[in-house]
C-alpha cells in the first residue's frame, strides 16, 4: 500500500462546497488502497484577511503574535476537512504542524522546517486514518508556533513526503499545471506533461506558481512531485529528476516575477571589505539579494545595485541606510514599480543564441531592460512592472513556446 501525501491550496477550499468537493476526491484516492496524508492551506483570503486585521491593532505587529494569529488559519481548514471526511464515513484526523511533528528555526514569518518527527502521522496511518496536517507552520524546541512564508504549505507537503518515504506529492490548485507561461497572461500557453528539477526550481524563483523551498526539498530527496487542478480531472506536470533533457527547444518557459524591488547605493567607495558590509547584515535579517550590479570604479567611486523582493523593501532600507552613511556613500535610491521576466530552459548557456533572442524580442516589443542576470538554464531581465504582460507574451513568441515539442 502506497503513501500519497495531497496538498490543497486556499482556492481549493474557499469556500464549504468546495471543501465537500475536496473532501470527496481524497475519499475517493483513500478507496483506491492508497495510504492519504493530506497538507491544506487557509481558505480563500484568509491569510491576507488576518494580515490586515494585524495591522488594525498595530503599525507594527509583532512577529511571534503574527505567526501565532496566521497559523489558524490553516487549522480552521484542516478541521473543517476532516469533518467533511467524517460526514463521508472516512476515518480522519486533523493535526497541526506541532502535533505532526514539524520542528522548526526561530525565524518567525519564514522559518525553516530542521526535523520532522513522523512517529504520530506515521501511527495515525497504521491505524488505518486519513491524516489532515495544517500547512505553513510548525513549532520551535521553545513551543512556539512559526510560519514558514508565502508559499510553506507547499514546503510542508513534500517534507512530509520525503519524511514517509511516499510515492509521490500531488499539488491540487487552481490550475492545471505548469505551464509554458502565465495562462492568463498568454492564453496559447501550454501546459507541460513533465519538467525537471532544476528547470522548476528556476521558474519557481522566478515566478512561476510553485514554492522555491518545495521543490530544492523535492530535488534532495527524489520525491516525485504532480502539479494538478482540484476543480478538473487532468493529467497535471510531473516534476522529476531528469525530465525531457534533450527537448528540441532548450527554453522551456517564461516566468514573471512582480515582487521585486531595486536599491542602489550611490558613490560607494572602492575598496575591499565594502560588500561584505553591506550583504553581510542584510543576510543576518533574513533579507535575500538577488541581482548586484556594480558599475566601473570612477575616481574610486563606484554605484552599487541589487534588488530584493518588494515586500522586504523597507526592512532593507532600515539596514542599508546607515550602512550607507557609515561606509561614505553618497545615499540610496529605491524603485518599487519593478518586475522580472525570465526564460528558463535546461542547456542554455552551451547553446548560442537564446540571450540575443530574448534581447532583440524585448526591443521589437519596446521594452527597456535595466539589470540582467543569468545562471546555466536561466535568463533574467529586470523591466518595469507594467511590461510585463507585453514582455511574457513577447518572450512566449518568440521562442515558439506553444508549439508541441
Amino acid at each position: 500500500m502506497a503513501i500519497i501525501v495531497q496538498k490543497y491550496g486556499g482556492s481549493s477550499l474557499a469556500d464549504a462546497e468546495r471543501i465537500k468537493h475536496v473532501a470527496r476526491r481524497i475519499g475517493a484516492c483513500r478507496e483506491r488502497g492508497d495510504d492519504i496524508v493530506v497538507v491544506v492551506s487557509a481558505m480563500g483570503d484568509t491569510t491576507d484577511e488576518l494580515i490586515d486585521l494585524a495591522h488594525r491593532m498595530s503599525g507594527s505587529p509583532d512577529p511571534r503574535e503574527m505567526d501565532i494569529l496566521l497559523s489558524t488559519g490553516e487549522l480552521v481548514s484542516c478541521t473543517l476537512v476532516t469533518m467533511a471526511l467524517r460526514a463521508l464515513g472516512h476515518d480522519a484526523i486533523s493535526l497541526s504542524g506541532a502535533q505532526a511533528g514539524i520542528r522548526t528555526d526561530g525565524s518567525h514569518s519564514r522559518a525553516r522546517i530542521v526535523e520532522l518527527d513522523t512517529q504520530r502521522v506515521r501511527g495515525e496511518l497504521e491505524q488505518g486514518r486519513i491524516v489532515i496536517i495544517a500547512g505553513f507552520q510548525g513549532v520551535t524546541g521553545e513551543m512556539d508556533v512559526t510560519t514558514l512564508g508565502r508559499g510553506g504549505s507547499d514546503t510542508t507537503a513534500v517534507a512530509l513526503a520525503a519524511a514517509v518515504q511516499a510515492e509521490r506529492c500531488e499539488i491540487y490548485t487552481d490550475v492545471e499545471g505548469i505551464y509554458t507561461a502565465d495562462p492568463r497572461l498568454v492564453p496559447q500557453a501550454r501546459r507541460l506533461d513533465e519538467v525537471g528539477y532544476e528547470e522548476m526550481l528556476e521558474l519557481a524563483s522566478y515566478g512561476a506558481k510553485m514554492h522555491p523551498r518545495a521543490i530544492e526539498l523535492g530535488a534532495a530527496y527524489d520525491v516525485p512531485i504532480l502539479v494538478a487542478s482540484s476543480f478538473v480531472e487532468g493529467p497535471g506536470t510531473l516534476i522529476h529528476k531528469g525530465a525531457n533533457m534533450e527537448a528540441r527547444n532548450r527554453v522551456r518557459g517564461v516566468a514573471a516575477d512582480r515582487n521585486v524591488a531595486k536599491i542602489t547605493l550611490a558613490g560607494v567607495p572602492d575598496r575591499p571589505g565594502i560588500a561584505a558590509a553591506l550583504f553581510e547584515p542584510l543576510a543576518q535579517e533574513g533579507i535575500s539579494v538577488d541581482t548586484i550590479v556594480q558599475n566601473a570604479s570612477l575616481e574610486r567611486t563606484t554605484d552599487l545595485t541589487f534588488t530584493v523582493a518588494r515586500t522586504d523593501l523597507k526592512r532593507a532600507v532600515e539596514v542599508v541606510e546607515p550602512l550607507s552613511r557609515s561606509i561614505g556613500s553618497q545615499g540610496i535610491v529605491t524603485a518599487e514599480r519593478l518586475a522580472k521576466v525570465s526564460v528558463v530552459g535546461t542547456g542554455m548557456q552551451n547553446a548560442p543564441g537564446y540571450a540575443a533572442s530574448m534581447f532583440k524580442a524585448l526591443y521589437e516589443a519596446g521594452i527597456n531592460i535595466e539589470m540582467i542576470t543569468t545562471s546555466e538554464i536561466r535568463i533574467t531581465c529586470l523591466i518595469d512592472e507594467e511590461q510585463v504582460p507585453n514582455a511574457v507574451q513577447a518572450l512566449h513568441a518568440a521562442f515558439r513556446l506553444e508549439e508541441e515539442e
